[in-house]
């Protein structure tokens, strides 16, 4: 922070804007519901941001590894900008249409894809080798902050003034985002050599790497049966009102609670340094997120409900440290920007499907069953994947095989 005034603005700003679209999402899912009144509806969110972070996520992971990546951050920072607009605007027309309501969340995700690789591959260029774990971490409080602060308020600001305000928050902090990516200065990509342009990247290339490294492939499979599988967030609207009698303060509570946990957990992570079995870490930890969802399923107590939902997500950071780890050891740097690209479909669009494989589950039997028994999948899941690749649990930090 203190010496990359760059690397500051673009930290704060990403923090700011991470906080706005936390509250979009919940608003727009409350809202979704207050049309509709399905479960189903709302789970079909994630299905229309799910198709543009799968394409666009793997050519924005190859696009940022080929172009001026400032450029790039700012063309879709603008693009995100300009949707939070068209929500705003909605809402104050009296417009209520779920169609447009999909349509905008389906163009904030192709934004989101060509974004995110571009970010996460400026920060080496902004500072030096040794701030990078530093930098990560950050990063990681900016993604847990947006999820644990961005619900909340969104909940309050819902139920206190209604969507237009929610939406018209979400806009006016974006701008933080946007400016801090003008200041940035030209990133192109690295030449071979002097006067040898780059080739330009493949996204084949990436998942030939990626098919041949087993260890690197279960990180990602490990994190899809938790997010799948296990990933209750579309229901928690009917959840608030179903199970505890609530409104939308309670919907924001339900969604804030695993941001805290994870948050929690990311403050109290120094002892995982000394772990060297990531492969079973992060076995363990997605069973236990998978155990923690089952559970919450069971309870009809408020208050506990918000502790597993905390435990889920702590056992979350606990997965996502070491998968960062094992990913950042085993990738080539001339592969991370495609590998990043994938991260990002796994990791943004697993929950996207999620949402609308709950929603659908609960729609044709109920919130419980869809909540129960997807926590207790993610478990199974994750044992048989244990035993068909057995090497993973015995990956050793000191010798990182992919």
């Amino acid at each position: 922070m203190r010496t990359s005034p760059d690397y500051r603005r673009l930290w704060f700003g990403n923090t700011v804007s991470w906080i706005g679209q936390g509250m979009t999402a919940l608003a727009v899912s409350l809202q979704v519901y207050d049309i509709t009144g399905s479960a189903f509806s709302v789970g079909l969110i994630g299905l229309c941001s799910l198709v543009p972070l799968v394409v666009f996520g793997l050519y924005g992971g190859a696009v940022a590894d080929t172009v001026d990546r400032r450029k790039l951050g700012l063309f879709s920072a603008a693009g995100s900008f300009s949707l939070a607009l068209v929500l705003m605007a909605a809402t104050f027309a009296g417009i209520e249409n779920v169609g447009l309501l999909y349509t905008v969340v389906a163009l904030q995700a192709v934004c989101f894809a060509l974004n995110a690789p571009a970010r996460s591959s400026m920060v080496a260029r902004l500072l030096p080798p040794e701030q990078l774990p530093a930098a990560n971490a950050l990063s990681s409080m900016t993604s847990t902050t947006g999820a644990l602060v961005g619900p909340m308020l969104g909940g309050l600001i819902v139920g206190w003034w209604g969507y237009r305000a929610a939406y018209t928050v979400d806009a006016v902090t974006f701008t933080a985002s946007l400016y801090a990516m003008w200041r940035l200065p030209s990133m192109l990509p690295g030449r071979k050599a002097e006067g040898e342009v780059r080739k330009r990247a493949s996204v084949v290339d990436g998942l030939r790497f990626l098919g041949t490294r087993p260890n690197l492939r279960m990180t990602f499979f490990t994190d899809l049966c938790a997010m799948v599988l296990a990933h209750p967030r579309a229901l928690f609207p009917v959840v608030a009102v179903v199970w505890y009698g609530g409104d939308a303060r309670t919907t924001g509570m339900l969604v804030a609670a695993p941001a805290l946990g994870a948050l929690l957990g990311g403050v109290f992570s120094g002892w995982l340094g000394r772990i060297r079995r990531h492969g079973l870490a992060v076995l363990l930890a997605v069973g236990s997120w998978g155990a923690a969802i089952a559970v919450f399923g069971l309870t009809r107590h408020l208050w506990l409900g918000l502790l597993l939902l905390a435990l889920a997500g702590c056992a979350d950071t606990v997965s996502m440290v070491f998968r960062n780890t094992m990913l950042q050891a085993a990738v080539p740097d001339e592969m991370r920007g495609r590998l990043q690209g994938v991260f990002i479909v796994v990791v943004a669009g697993g929950p996207r499907l999620g949402d609308f494989l709950a929603g659908s589950v609960a729609d044709l039997t109920s919130p419980g069953v869809a909540v129960v028994g997807g926590g207790a999948a993610c478990v199974v899941a994750v044992g048989l994947l244990a035993l068909k690749w057995r090497g993973f649990a015995r990956y050793d930090a000191r010798d990182p095989l992919p």
